[in-house]
């Protein structure tokens, strides 16, 4: 498969602003994940998506490669679309712009996803720090018994009503699509439960569209707080 991996980076984040120009061990944020999604050999190529001049020229004074997309873009998703319409591929490879801990092994399991030809989206779960299991910028998910995603959470699912310790898994911020799957996202209006959790996988979900989930061992912390990107910085100065 000829794959392209895309990471949509905006610069207007709410709750950690200018996170993707915040500084990991002297690069900026976007920087960082690009290398670390860069350094998969399954790759076609690597891009940065983004809206943000400011970010442009950050990638361009490093090499990264980047396209510009749409401002009126609402979520990653779309902006992947739009980098699918410019650059052909077999599978497109959506890594949020805030998951610095990205490795090779990751980017290999979600391609390993889409090797299955019943596959329009695939994605990766890994097991949940008791850290995560409460916090709602980790996101839950709950899967049937052939690996096909039954719902995403900000709340801790499944519910443990009798403490029998059920595990819970984290999903991790990367996603793989068929230029297919990628069509019909844009042409469904923005769902009800996708509204509520303000995640844009479930807009698959609600329209009947199985999201198929590999679990991996390789844990990831997504930035979304000052928090996470002291967590991130202590995790990479361990490495």
């Amino acid at each position: 498969m000829k794959a392209i991996a895309v990471i949509p980076a905006r610069l207007a984040s709410t709750r950690l602003p200018r996170k993707m120009l915040r500084e990991i061990a002297g690069k900026p944020l976007i920087g960082v994940v690009y290398e670390a999604v860069r350094s998969s050999p399954l790759l076609a190529e690597v891009f940065v998506a983004t809206d943000s001049e400011e970010i442009m020229d950050v990638c361009r004074q490093h090499g990264w490669k980047a396209r510009m997309t749409s401002p009126a873009h609402h979520s990653g998703t779309e902006r992947v679309h739009e980098v699918s319409g410019r650059e052909t591929a077999d599978v497109y490879i959506n890594v949020q712009g805030d998951e610095p801990l990205m490795r090779p092994e990751h980017i290999a399991a979600l391609l390993h996803v889409m090797e299955n030809p019943a596959a329009e989206v695939g994605t990766l779960m890994t097991p949940a720090a008791e850290v995560d299991i409460p916090n709602p910028n980790a996101v839950k998910v709950v899967t049937d018994l052939r690996g096909r995603a039954l719902y995403f959470s900000r709340a801790p699912i499944p519910f443990d009503r009798d403490g029998a310790r059920p595990p819970y898994f984290k999903h991790l911020g990367l996603y793989a699509y068929r230029k297919t799957a990628l069509d019909r996202f844009m042409k469904l209006p923005e769902s009800s439960l996708e509204k509520s959790e303000r995640l844009e996988q479930l807009r698959f979900l609600e329209n009947g569209i199985p999201i198929f989930v590999r679990e991996t061992p390789h844990d990831s912390v997504g930035v979304d707080t000052e928090e996470d990107l002291q967590r991130v910085i202590n995790i990479l100065g361990k490495r």
